[in-house]
Formats: structure tokens, C-alpha cells, sequence
């Protein structure tokens, strides 16, 4: 297996637009999330990466939603997804959308997600699927410098790994957009219509629902305790006597 890490400069995109179709890319992750917005409660979403804060958002009943990234314009704060600038145990929701293909360590990004979390709190995670035409069209040469070519995708049964690794236990699992994404426009044809229907499993993007687990680390008293072999009234005459004796 290859190593989550990369020696390349990070490169991340700033908008979706930088994809072809990318518009409709976002609008088809912000139809998967709507369902879990109504499970999902707290006082704190954090949206990480450029990306997801350009999703719409608006039906999560959390109180408040953070938009941390580089560049976008939507940004509240700026930081680095392996370095956030919060205390442990202190958010209810992360959403990272399609930021794990572009980061140096995405394994550390996924930790420090972990670290912030709150117990039974929710980490949503959206990327491109390696098992589709997306994915197959990244080792044509033309595109390797073109987002979301550019990136490195990781297959889903790698990212739950790296998922239960850290101690989260995944909920949900999604692949959805059936589409190569060369061309610059998205038009829903019918056999687009029939592979979201029938071959979904092979969609250009994936999301992975997670939720972060702790076990509380309790004592096991045992019930029963050891009987001794004699009663204290007869080891204390048996002493004496052999005291006496001596």
C-alpha cells in the first residue's frame, strides 16, 4: 500500500468552479447532506477546506457554523486542516468536503478532526471515487494538472480504515454523480439518470458519514471475595498454643 503521504507542494482548489461541473458537484453533495442535518445537533459546525464552506448548509439544526479554509471568500477563519486552532472535545460536526485528496497528510487531518470532536459527535466526509471514470481518467497524462485530477484519491475501504484507526465508527456510506466530468456543462441525460439509479456504486464522489466513539474505561469489581480457610478464633487459639509450646 502507498504511503498517505505526499512530497508534492499542497496544491487546493479555492472554488468549485476550478472542477468542471463543479456547480453541479456541490449542489449534489449539499442533496446528500440534507437528510443528516435533521440527526446532527449542537452549538458548533465546522466546516474545513475552501470547498465546504461554499456548501450550503442552512438545514443543519447546529447553532453555529464555522468556515475555516485559506483563500474563499467565506472564510471566517483562516487555518490549516492539520492544525486547528481549537480546544480538545470542543465541536459537534466536521464537514470536510473534498480536501483529503489535496492535503500533505490527510491521515493527520483525519486525527486532528478526531482531537477537536466531542464524543458521539459527527464527521462528514465527501471526496472523488477512484472506481469511476473520474478516477480512471487521472492517469491520462493531459489531466494530471487539472483539478480534481490534480489530487490523490484514496478509495473509501482505505479512508474507514484510517476511520475506525483513530475511533470513529461509520454510519453511512454514499457514492452518487455519475458523470466523467469533461465537459464544462452538466446536463442529466437518461443514462446519467439510470447509473445514479443502478451503478451509483461507480459515481465520481463518495461520502462517508462517521461518528466518534469513547468507550468510558470503568472497573470490573469482581462479586466474589476469597473465604479463609480458617475462622479467626481458631488461628488465634492455634498461635497461642504454639507459643506456649516454644
Amino acid at each position: 500500500m502507498k504511503p498517505a503521504l505526499s512530497e508534492k507542494e499542497q496544491t487546493f482548489p479555492t472554488h468549485w468552479r476550478q472542477f468542471n461541473q463543479g456547480d453541479a458537484l456541490a449542489r449534489a453533495i449539499s442533496v446528500e447532506l440534507q437528510p443528516w442535518w435533521q440527526r446532527i445537533f449542537g452549538y458548533y459546525l465546522l466546516k474545513i477546506g475552501d470547498l465546504s464552506c461554499q456548501l450550503d448548509t442552512g438545514g443543519c439544526k447546529v447553532q453555529h457554523h464555522i468556515n475555516v479554509g485559506l483563500c474563499s471568500e467565506n472564510v471566517m477563519l483562516q487555518a490549516e486542516a492539520d492544525a486547528l486552532p481549537f480546544s480538545d472535545t470542543s465541536i459537534d460536526a466536521i464537514l470536510l468536503s473534498h480536501h483529503l485528496e489535496f492535503s500533505h497528510d490527510p491521515h493527520h487531518v483525519v486525527r486532528e478532526a478526531h482531537r477537536v470532536m466531542r464524543s458521539d459527535s459527527y464527521l462528514i466526509i465527501t471526496g472523488v471515487n477512484p472506481y469511476s471514470l473520474v478516477g480512471i481518467l487521472k492517469y491520462w497524462p493531459s489531466l494530471q494538472h487539472r483539478f480534481p485530477w490534480q489530487g490523490r484519491f484514496f478509495s473509501v475501504s482505505r479512508i474507514k480504515d484510517w476511520l475506525h484507526l483513530v475511533g470513529f465508527e461509520v454510519l453511512a456510506e454514499q457514492r452518487f454523480f455519475c458523470s466523467a466530468m469533461l465537459a464544462k456543462d452538466y446536463h442529466q441525460s437518461r443514462l446519467q439518470q439510470f447509473s445514479e439509479s443502478h451503478l451509483h456504486y461507480f459515481g465520481a464522489s463518495y461520502m462517508l458519514v462517521a461518528r466518534k466513539r469513547e468507550l468510558p474505561l470503568t472497573p470490573i469489581r469482581p462479586k466474589w471475595q476469597l473465604n479463609p480457610t480458617f475462622e479467626p478464633q481458631v488461628k488465634g487459639v492455634s498461635a497461642r498454643h504454639r507459643t506456649d509450646k516454644v
